[in-house]
């Protein structure tokens, strides 16, 4: 008994050294940092700060107050909900629906179709920026001239409030759907194929056995697509940084070009440290949400 005691401690011990070099410099790149921006967003750390010391003030819960104060702040709030909330569907349905055409029985040239569509994903933003900008030109643009067909006037995608952010929400599913695509053909492809087998022999058609089996099936696929999509949702700044710079009349601002304004712009690195913990736990309130939500609709 003594033996198999030591026997299970070595092991755990030669675990815990084999695992010593990643949780370090998991500690190291990621924990420290993490908890030196929340004492961060409790000071006024800036610019001063950073060539004296001594100019760092400890001001409590100052930074969040402000923060609540700005008006900027609720517009970046309210812009990076409307993306999270209208694009972040859209993505999840555009990238299921790519992944059951790839995956269809009757498709042809699989692989070729799988790498089209996820050469977006892995092209350089400022690349796919500049040929939006000309996409989206109110006069000159291929969606306008394709629109005119159609009898639709003209429209300032960039230029126009109303218009800048659903045009931001495009190009971002553009962006991005290929990759959540590639997850659901690897979940799709582990389902038996025998629940279909057995759904065509009783008669189900395509709308009952996607309900009744695909969807089922999927939905840890499913959750798990869902909240990496919310997460990378809710830190948007590339496009719109790329494409609009925040405006116009900041309609497409979000919560962390708050932080880069606040932070590389202007210096105040205490209060940039605020909106960032203010979007973490934005973000973490949102996956145990979602993860509750898919518990209670599997019991």
């Amino acid at each position: 008994m003594k033996r198999s005691v030591g026997h299970l401690n070595a092991v755990r011990y030669s675990a815990y050294l084999f695992l010593a070099p990643a949780l370090s410099a998991i500690a190291l790149f990621f924990v420290v940092p993490v908890l030196a921006a929340l004492v961060m967003s409790f000071t006024d750390f800036d610019i001063y700060a950073l060539a004296d010391f001594d100019m760092l003030r400890f001001v409590g819960l100052r930074n969040y107050a402000e923060l609540i104060d700005n008006p900027l702040f609720w517009k970046a709030l309210s812009n990076t909900f409307y993306f999270v909330l209208v694009g972040g569907p859209l993505s999840v349905v555009v990238s299921l629906g790519a992944a059951l055409l790839v995956n269809a029985r009757l498709a042809r040239f699989k692989s070729l179709f799988r790498t089209v569509y996820f050469l977006p994903v892995v092209t350089t933003l400022v690349a796919v920026a500049v040929m939006w900008r000309y996409f989206y030109h109110p006069r000159f643009g291929l969606l306008n001239y394709m629109l005119s067909f159609v009898g639709v006037d003209p429209i300032d995608w960039l230029g126009d409030p109303g218009w800048a952010m659903p045009a931001i929400i495009i190009l971002a599913i553009w962006k991005n759907f290929g990759y959540n695509m590639l997850i659901f053909v690897a979940g799709l492809q582990n389902i038996p194929d025998q629940l279909y087998e057995a759904a065509r022999i009783d008669g189900a058609g395509f709308i009952q056995t996607f309900r009744e089996i695909t969807l089922p099936m999927l939905a840890p696929t499913t959750v798990f697509i869902v909240v990496i999509t919310m997460i990378g949702y809710f830190q948007l700044f590339a496009e719109p940084y790329v494409m609009t710079q925040g405006g116009p009349l900041y309609s497409t601002f979000s919560i962390v070009m708050l932080m880069y304004d606040q932070g590389f712009r202007w210096w105040d690195m205490g209060y940039a440290a605020a909106v960032a913990f203010v979007l973490f736990f934005l973000i973490l309130l949102g996956t145990i949400v979602q993860l509750r939500i898919q518990r209670a609709a599997m019991t």
